[in-house]
This record gives structure tokens, C-alpha cells and sequence, in this order.
């Protein structure tokens, strides 16, 4: 069994596999992913890339109410693929290969959070905003809303 700090940096990686896909991060993390995984042997990490470019497949082609359900099970078959190489290593092993994890993460992820300024709207993920039958859907609205016809000017406004 992995200590909790082998098993964060597992889930971190199946967590950073998955974000990844698809985004400018993904040709540098696939790569040091794959190297990782094959640790000297060529046609292991090649096995890798076919597998990693197998999940941006899957990703890709998971259709809106699919997207959430491919995410976790990718996730999970990563950090799955990760604990399962770190318990195959002994104990001097194991610990060079999470920091190079680590490392790696650290260095082919994107380090910024997400955040809005003052009565802005930060979103991690999708978003869907939508309103229907006359309503009124926004992230943020500054200022007042109103559903209905406008009032009337007062006759002394024009």
C-alpha cells in the first residue's frame, strides 16, 4: 500500500493528464508523462504516448452529457496506471520516481488559478448560462435587471 503523499501525487497526475488534453500544455506533459512511465525504455513510453493519445481521444470525442463521466473515469484509470507503477518500485525507486512526478507536474502544468477581479465571475470549468420564456440569464450584472416593458418617462422628461 502507498503512503497518502505517493497517492496525492498519483491522483495529481491522473488530474493533470485529463486537464491537459486538448490544451497548449498537452504536447510537453504527454511527452514527459510517457518518459516517465518508460524510464529509460523507448518502447515502454511509446506504449504510453499511444495510451495518453488514446484519453485525449476519448475526451475529445465525449459528447456534453458524457464530459464529466470520460473526465473521472480517465482520471481514475491514470492515477490507477501511476500508483500501480510506483508500488512495482522499491522503496529507494519509489521516491525518485515521485519527485520526478512531482517535478514534472510542476513543470508542464499551468500554475495560475482562476480568479475575478472585484464583482467579477471566475469559473474553473464549463459554464452554461441560459435563460428562457422571458427571462434574464448573466454571469454578473452590474446595476439593475428588469423582465417587461420599460416604464413610462414622466411627461416633465419629454
Amino acid at each position: 500500500m502507498l503512503e497518502e503523499a505517493l497517492l496525492s501525487a498519483a491522483a495529481a497526475g491522473g488530474i493533470a493528464v485529463v486537464e491537459a488534453a486538448g490544451t497548449e500544455a498537452w504536447t510537453g506533459l504527454r511527452q514527459a508523462i510517457a518518459g516517465w512511465f518508460g524510464r529509460g525504455n523507448e518502447q515502454r513510453a511509446q506504449a504510453e504516448l499511444e495510451r495518453l493519445d488514446q484519453t485525449a481521444s476519448a475526451l475529445e470525442a465525449s459528447d456534453a452529457d458524457a464530459t464529466d463521466r470520460v473526465r473521472i473515469r480517465q482520471e481514475a484509470i491514470w492515477q490507477a496506471r501511476i500508483e500501480a507503477t510506483l508500488e512495482s518500485l522499491d522503496e529507494a525507486e519509489r521516491d525518485q520516481a515521485a519527485d520526478e512526478l512531482t517535478t514534472l507536474l510542476a513543470q508542464h502544468t499551468p500554475h495560475s488559478g482562476v480568479s475575478a477581479g472585484q464583482d467579477g465571475l471566475a469559473v474553473g470549468g464549463n459554464v452554461n448560462i441560459q435563460a428562457e420564456g422571458g427571462s434574464i440569464a448573466a454571469g454578473v450584472i452590474h446595476g439593475g435587471a428588469q423582465i417587461g416593458r420599460p416604464p413610462v418617462p414622466d411627461p416633465s422628461q419629454g
